[in-house]
């Protein structure tokens, strides 16, 4: 991963960040993006204080001209680019499906899904200037099964699968892989809004006995971006203490 380059969206906090403090220790130029300003410097100040390479560049990533802006920006900064981790997301309006929102579907959609066709229009145009390039979509176990009260977020996340799916028939044999990953509950700011016994029994769908961490997701993120995965394409990965073994 040295000197490659990378985009991470919603990479301020949770896994964005363990995703980007672990490609920039391996030597990569990391291109830390977030809606969220303040908390983005500070993922990239820490980044650069370890020794790393990383510039933020703030994104909306709901609007479609700021992920154009943000491949120019990485392009522009370090030469072209090679991977990108559209990772940013939200958990969305907890309801059953007849008394969600509106407003509240078209957020969650909006942030979950469009983004990630928003920013992958723009990666891979990117990327066939390279001949190569990896791109990883942060999808959920949700991805593939449904949850009480997450209508929006369900079918977001289902969405990220088949558009990863689409995009690596349409994109592998130009050299560029496009995979997803599944991550179940993760220790993240997502979660704050929960109590502990939400906590709790979220834990007990896990048969490995906990929630993961942000750094067990980071991992896999990596492995898909690098060399070591370069048969692997059109692949949703789960990362999940067995939760859809169940």
């Amino acid at each position: 991963m040295k000197n490659k380059t990378v985009i991470i969206t919603g990479a301020a906090s949770g896994i964005g960040k363990a995703t980007a403090e672990l490609f920039a220790r391996q030597g990569a130029n990391v291109v830390v993006s977030d809606i969220d300003a303040t908390a983005g410097k500070s993922t990239t100040e820490s980044i650069v204080a370890a020794g790393g390479k990383a510039t933020f560049f703030k994104t909306d990533v709901t609007k479609p001209e700021e992920m154009e802006a943000l491949v120019a920006f990485a392009v522009k900064t370090y030469g072209q680019l090679d991977v990108a981790v559209n990772n940013a997301g939200i958990g969305g309006e907890l309801n059953p499906l007849a008394d969600m929102s509106i407003e509240g579907w078209h957020k969650v959609i909006s942030i979950n899904l469009n983004s990630l066709f928003y920013g992958m229009k723009y990666q891979i145009k990117a990327m066939l200037k390279n001949g190569s390039g990896s791109i990883v979509n942060i999808s959920s176990i949700l991805g593939s099964v449904g949850f009480a009260g997450s209508s929006g977020y369900a079918a977001a996340k289902h969405g990220v699968v088949g558009l990863t799916q689409t995009a690596a028939l349409e994109y592998s044999a130009q050299g560029i892989r496009v995979n997803a990953v599944g991550p179940g509950f993760i220790e993240t700011p997502l979660l704050n809004a929960l109590d502990a016994e939400m906590k709790k029994q979220l834990v007990t769908l896990h048969p490995i006995g906990r929630l993961g961490q942000s750094e067990e997701v980071a991992e896999l993120i990596y492995w898909l971006s690098s060399d070591k995965s370069s048969f692997v394409t059109g692949s949703y990965y789960p990362v999940d203490g067995g939760y859809l073994a169940r």
